[in-house]
């Protein structure tokens, strides 16, 4: 059995190992989006370098966060490529200690950093995803006040009057407030009757409140407001189900979340998918850590270094890969949401345990 000074001794390496790739993925990811942010906003009214770089800062753990399961990956090889150069694992080996028992510290590891993934660093991104949208709006505020079709998202409310088309270029506050916003009022014969342009616009009780309207109306001459109101029926539940993007909802909301929208007859699947995602991510940074042994502990010895990380490396994309494939099965509704997030981590841990299995166990 594997003593409890040589298990924290593995378990600080991993460690450490784990704070330096993060710290340098932290590094890496800002200056790659702070170069494409000032490249894309730098000429607009709005921009400035604090604001450049305080959208990029609140915007990094949210991409983070997609990069997690390959700082896992990469933590577990470095870790045991590391002590494998040292012949640190021979001696262990030498002195009775099994696989098994010198990989549950980087296990142990890989866990703990999940949890602290999910606790802390999911409510951080989620909060500041949604305060870099705000500031980006703010950069962008009397520039882009134009709404794609293709990468907008749009919804459609019902009232008794006609029907309206909502779209918008961002989605703030997890749905209930839109800015660049445009509203389409269709009467009963599918003929747009009216439109109106919105610098911002907010979801009340019973109607939407417009700020900065540019309205048209039958081909007449532009109209601008500084108010306007839209009637809605639409409920924020509603909104923040077909509008909102689930990683903008911090971990600890999302049971509450997916309660209330089921009761009123959604499925919220995304909101599910995104729960059960979350639970599994410290088993799924396990089953990276296994991955990552089934091809690390042994190169040296074998003088197989590049192919070795080269193969763990695509069996982690691999992992990955599958993982957001079958996501979007939950996400569609085709999966049940529980199923599609541990599914793969099952699949992994399983091929894992199996590959030491056959390669120290015979």
């Amino acid at each position: 059995m594997i003593g409890i000074t040589l298990g924290r001794y593995f378990f600080r390496r991993y460690a450490v190992i784990t704070f330096w790739i993060f710290l340098g993925m932290f590094a890496l990811v800002f200056l790659i989006d702070f170069t494409e942010l000032s490249s894309r906003t730098s000429g607009l009214p709005g921009f400035t370098f604090l604001s450049a770089l305080g959208v990029s800062l609140f915007r990094v753990p949210m991409i983070l966060l997609q990069a997690v399961p390959f700082i896992a990956l990469f933590s577990a090889m470095a870790t045991l490529i590391s002590l494998n150069r040292t012949y640190e694992l021979v001696i262990a080996r030498s002195a009775g200690v099994s696989a098994w028992q010198f990989l549950l510290p980087p296990c142990l590891g890989a866990f703990a950093f999940g949890v602290i993934i999910v606790l802390l660093l999911n409510p951080l991104a989620a909060r500041g995803f949604s305060q870099s949208e705000l500031l980006e709006t703010q950069i962008r505020s009397g520039s882009s006040n134009k709404v794609s079709a293709f990468s907008a998202p749009w919804i459609r409310q019902k009232t008794e009057d006609s029907d309206t088309i909502i779209g918008a270029r961002a989605v703030l506050n997890q749905g209930v407030e839109l800015a660049d916003a445009v509203f389409f009022s269709i009467d009963a014969n599918g003929d747009i009757v009216e439109r109106r342009d919105a610098r911002h616009a907010y979801l009340r009780d019973g109607y939407w409140e417009l700020d900065g309207v540019r309205r048209m109306r039958d081909g007449a001459k532009v109209e601008t407001l500084a108010e306007d109101r839209v009637p809605t029926n639409l409920k924020p539940e509603f909104v923040q189900e077909r509008l909102a993007r689930p990683e903008t909802i911090p971990f600890f909301d999302l049971p509450s979340k997916i309660e209330v929208a089921r009761s009123f007859g959604l499925r919220a699947n995304a909101f599910a998918m995104q729960f059960h995602s979350l639970l599994a991510l410290p088993m799924l940074l396990v089953a990276m850590t296994l991955i990552a042994a089934t091809v690390s502990m042994r190169f040296a010895r074998l003088g197989q270094s590049a192919t070795m990380i080269l193969g763990g490396v695509m069996a982690g994309f691999l992992l990955y890969v599958v993982s957001v494939l079958v996501r979007a099965f939950g996400n569609a509704g085709f999966v049940p949401p529980y199923v599609a997030a541990w599914l793969p981590v099952v699949v992994a841990l399983f091929f894992g345990v199996t590959f030491l299995l056959y390669k120290e166990d015979g």
